[in-house]
């Protein structure tokens, strides 16, 4: 856990910005992990006061990243993965969910808060046979990160791109439709696209949600329908079970009985 004195910015720069949170730290912080700051942990606990599911959602919609990623690495064979809204890193990262099953799997990560590249960097590296790169752009910008995910992908081959949490934070006047389709376009047949976000199926949710962005200084996030978290899938094959809850997205079996339900929903699909 960080300590107040690196405000100075003595980790990744001057360029981290702590007088505000932001949703990657804030992540981390409910999923138990130690790479935030105070201000990142006092965000986080009022959404859980009004929304004590929060570390719920956290946890359920990162196991359907785990089982998304284990299927296209494996029967799939996607071999190519860009990672948009990477968040800090925790257990299972995409890389070594890929990488443990084919382990000449490429993963370009992208995010925009510097802290979250320092810590990639340092900690997430790749097996000899495959290659981890990072960079640090928006998801709002996807020519930027299309042509430098180029220089570690070979975009003439399958990718699956992945958008796990992030498209919430693309506010409706940003088209976030039309930026998902413009980094699809960039693809060829046989990507794939897995994406979910939070959805507004649950009022208490909503309002936890519209408590943070209204007091907590961070980027804000928009929850939305399950049709219209659907509606990005526009035009793919989408796969079994369709746009879902997080944790009824191909279930594993466990010995804790039935996942709790959550309001985050996504979906995996392929493009044709």
């Amino acid at each position: 856990m960080y300590e107040e004195s690196e405000k100075s910015g003595s980790e990744g720069g001057s360029r981290i910005d702590i007088s505000r949170p932001h949703s990657a730290r804030i992540w981390n912080y409910l999923l138990g992990g130690k790479d935030n700051y105070a201000i990142d942990r006092v965000a986080g606990d009022k959404v859980v006061e009004v929304y004590p599911g929060m570390r719920d959602v956290t946890r359920q919609s990162r196991q359907m990243l785990t089982r998304v990623v284990s299927y296209l690495a494996g029967e799939a064979g996607i071999r190519q993965f860009l990672d948009i809204g990477t968040g800090l890193p925790t257990a299972n990262n995409t890389h070594e969910v890929a990488q443990s099953t084919a382990p000449d799997s490429r993963i370009v990560y992208v995010d925009n808060d510097p802290l979250v590249l320092v810590h990639a960097q340092a900690l997430l590296t790749s097996t000899p046979e495959g290659k981890c790169d990072y960079l640090e752009a928006d998801v709002r910008d996807p020519e930027t990160i299309l042509r430098e995910a180029a220089r570690t992908l070979d975009f003439s081959q399958p990718v699956a791109l992945m958008l796990m949490g992030i498209m919430g934070l693309v506010t409706d006047e940003q088209k976030p439709k039309a930026v998902v389709d413009h980094l699809l376009s960039a693809l060829p047949s046989g990507s794939y696209l897995a994406l979910y976000d939070g959805s507004d199926a649950d009022p208490a949710y909503v309002e936890a949600i519209a408590r943070h962005n209204a007091n907590s200084g961070a980027v804000p996030y928009t929850p939305r329908s399950i049709e219209q978290i659907a509606h990005y899938f526009d035009g793919l094959e989408l796969l079994e079970p369709g746009v879902v809850s997080v944790e009824r997205w191909r279930p594993q079996p466990n010995p804790w009985g039935e996942p709790v339900k959550v309001s985050c929903a996504g979906g995996l699909a392929r493009k044709p």
